[in-house]
Order: C-alpha cells, then structure tokens, then sequence
C-alpha cells in the first residue's frame, strides 16, 4: 500500500529533514507547521500516520492527538519530545499514543516505528474493508436478485449508505422496499444505532402524532404517562417511515420541521427536543400526482426525495424468478419438514408467464401454498392456485396430430422462445435443457430468425 504521513512540527529544519527521509523510504510525506495546520489536513483525510511534536505554539500535539483518538482513531501517533519532556511523552502513551521519540531523533529508530505502526495500520484498513464485504452481503443476503434492475439498485444502496441523505424509496406493493431500507441502514455508519420502524398507514391521524413525537402526561385522554416517540428513539439512527403517502399534512408539517430543523416537541409538551435522524421513506404512491392533487405537500417532497430508489415490480426483472423460487422453496421445505426437490417444467412455465400483480410477497404465497398442496418430490402445475393455473391454460401450445417428434419438438421451442420474448436462458430454463442444447437445436431447426415472433396457437 503507498501510505501518506503527515509530519507536524514548528521546526522547519525537524520537518523537512523527516521529509526526506521518509521520501526515500517510498512514503508520501504531507506537513504542517503547527498544531492548528495538521489538524486541517487530517480532516482533508487520506493520511495514514500522523508524527507531531508535542511541545508547539497555539494547539500541542497532546491536543492533536486527543483529537485523532477521538475523531480518526485508527491513525497511529507517534509523538516528538525534547529529553526534559519524557514524563510529557509517557502521558501520551497512556492517552493513545502510538509511541514517542526523543529529539534529538535516530532516523534509524523513526523507520523501525514508522514501519510497524504501519503494518498494523494496513491489517486494520484490510480487516476493515473484509467487514465491510461481509456486511454488504449480510445485508443484501435478504434481497434476492441477479438482474440487471437489481444490480442497479445494490449500487445506489452502496452509494446512498454512507451519507446523511434523506431516501425515498417507491415502487409498488410487494416488491421489497423494506428489504432496501434495511440494506441502508445495515450499511450506514449508524448500524450499531437505532433502526426504527413506522408503519404509517396502520394508524391513525392522532395516534400516528403520537407514535412519531411522543406525548406528555395527561396530553389526550388515556395519556397516562409519558411516553417517547419514535424520532426520539431513533436518535443517532434511522427512521423508517414505510407508506408515507398515507399521513395527513398536518403529520407531515411536523415531519417537514425534523428533516429541517432536526427538533420536535410532544404532544402536549413545550420542552424542544433535538435529534440526529437519517430518514428513510418508502410509498406505493406517486407522490407528485399527490402534490398536484394537494394531498402531499411539495416541501416535504423534496426533502425526502434526496436520494431516489425506485424498486422495479416482478414482472419487470423476471430473470430473478428463479433465483427466489429456490430460496422460497428451501425456506418452506424447512417450516413444513418437507424434502420437495423443484418444479416440474410445466409449473416454471407457468409462473414465468405469470405476470405476479402482487409482487414479490404473491410469489411467496404461491410457493408456500404449492409446498403445502403437492405430494410428490417436484411441484406440478396442478400444485398452483388457481390463477396461476389459469393464466398458464391460457397459454397452452396445441401439437397437431401426425406430425414427427422433430416436427413437435421445433414447435415447443418456437413458441416458448417467442413467449419469452427471445430470451434464450429463459427458455432453456423452462425447457428444462442447457442453453447449448437450445442453441444446438435452434440451428439444427434455423430458428434463429423467429426469434422475436409472437407466439401462435397451433391448433389440431
């Protein structure tokens, strides 16, 4: 790794000479001349090791390094100290140094302490960037999905996490936008905080003020105590507020005073309490048309829609279907001691061309009700509720009678590659054959140029 020191010392002869010598060791080298100066360039970032002096005009460097240990505390100190100050220096020790050196310095001695605190600052950044791997995948485990729409999103999470901004997240009813805000706050700074959750539609006007702000004793009939809200519970943390085109806009003024003013008082209460909340938004409704109906106000609007996520319905990322087919199907496998191994050919092809209304949440249902239903080792269309069952008959490829097995063959393929819009994986997949099986048989049939037809009933 090229790591970055940044030298502080009041003495231009000390600085410059410690320069070049940790040049010439292959370091990159940042200085400052006081206590104030090196302060400004930590909070520039990208310095890996910080060497001040202890005694220097305005901030000392046992200032310096309180405030390294507080504000950055991976980055080693090393400290600087005449012979009369080595008392000074063991306080440093004791407050966090990293290690001291007395002046005048043994550049010998400097490298040897200057390659160790760096080594252990490399196995920290790498530990740190292995965690960080690992609570990605811990936090997208949930979301299931390879597609291209997905991928996108998995970005945007990874971008938005790390920053203070307010997210809306959209898309309709059950397609994972929960899922998403646990990714967010699972991979912000405040996962070790507060994740609080409010389902706004579930309640009303009256009780939704009080869930969010609190009230005092005696605020409203039945307030029988205090009780604190859900922006103060979730100080320091995040705030989910799910279906938030639900609330009135008097619940949303308030909201707008938060996300503004970061302060909110109680129902019933004239104390002001400030608080430190991340927002998190989710609706199934198009708040714009909200806004141009007067429904939503256009102020909170574009507080909350900071950060945009706009989840994509199931039947736009279909090529994920089989992905949670298999995970939904270990999981009920699992609550129902069941040893199912997968779907019959006919049963995938079904709930691909099923264009799944509900989401997510529907296919969930669909597979645990098949669970339940079937009795052999792999779910058969019958296994299916029966809107599933329906759209699949709907779609049935009629096989004339007297034609060859070759002639039959070529017209299962034509037509399940033309309703699958061509996409070959799919097709294989519901075929049940590899894709170079199908590319085989699609030059053997020269197929290739119907690709993008509709698919045609054949009748007897």
């Amino acid at each position: 790794m090229n790591f970055t020191i940044l030298v502080i010392d009041d003495e231009k002869n000390i600085r410059e000479g410690l320069s070049a010598a940790l040049e010439l060791e292959g370091y990159s080298v940042r200085l400052a001349a006081d206590g104030r100066e090196g302060l400004a360039q930590i909070e520039k970032g990208d310095i890996d090791l910080v060497i001040t002096d202890l005694r220097m005009p305005g901030i000392s460097g046992e200032e310096v390094l309180a405030r390294v240990r507080g504000e950055s505390p991976g980055i080693p100190v090393i400290v600087l100290t005449g012979h009369g100050s080595i008392d000074t220096a063991v306080d440093a020790m004791r407050n966090g140094a990293y290690d001291f050196l007395t002046k005048p310095l043994s550049l010998d001695r400097l490298t040897l302490i200057v390659k160790r605190a760096l080594a252990g600052r490399e196995l920290e950044i790498r530990h740190s960037s292995l965690q960080q791997e690992l609570d990605a995948k811990t936090s997208f485990e949930s979301i299931i999905g390879k597609s291209a729409e997905m991928q996108r999103i998995f970005q945007m999470v990874r971008k938005a996490a790390d920053s203070k901004a307010s997210v809306l997240i959209t898309g309709e009813s059950g397609t994972g936008k929960e899922l998403i805000a646990n990714a967010l706050h699972n991979l912000s700074p405040r996962k070790d905080k507060p994740f609080i959750k409010v389902h706004c539609a579930a309640l009303s006007e009256s009780l939704l003020e009080s869930e969010l702000f609190g009230h005092e004793k005696g605020a409203f009939t039945g307030a029988a105590a205090r009780k604190r809200g859900r922006f103060e519970l979730a100080n320091g943390g995040t705030i989910f507020l799910d279906e938030i085109g639900e609330i009135n806009q008097n619940v949303q003024i308030k909201i707008l005073r938060v996300l503004q003013d970061k302060r909110f008082e109680r129902v019933g209460g004239e104390e002001t309490l400030e608080v430190d909340v991340r927002v998190i938004a989710a609706t199934n409704r198009n708040l714009e048309e909200e806004i141009l109906q007067g429904r939503f106000r256009e102020d909170l609007f574009y507080r909350l829609n900071v950060v945009h996520i706009q989840v994509p319905p199931l039947r736009e990322r279909k090529d994920d279907i089989p992905l949670m087919l298999n995970a939904f199907l270990d999981e009920f496998n699992r609550e129902n001691n069941t040893s199912i191994t997968g779907f019959d050919s006919r049963s995938r092809s079904a709930l691909y061309k099923y264009d799944w209304p509900g989401n997510i949440r529907q296919l969930r249902n669909c597979v645990e009700s098949a669970v339940v239903m079937c009795s052999g080792s792999q779910i058969s269309l019958e296994d299916l509720p029966p809107t599933i069952r329906g759209a699949a008959e709907a779609s049935v490829i009629h096989v004339p009678m007297g034609i060859t097995l070759a002639e039959a063959e070529k017209i299962i393929i034509q037509q399940n590659l033309a309703a699958n819009q061509g996409n070959k994986s799919k097709t294989a997949d519901v075929l049940d054959i590899g894709r170079k099986t199908l590319h085989r048989k699609l030059e053997e049939y020269q197929l290739e140029a119907k690709v993008g037809e509709e698919p045609a009933t054949v009748t007897t």
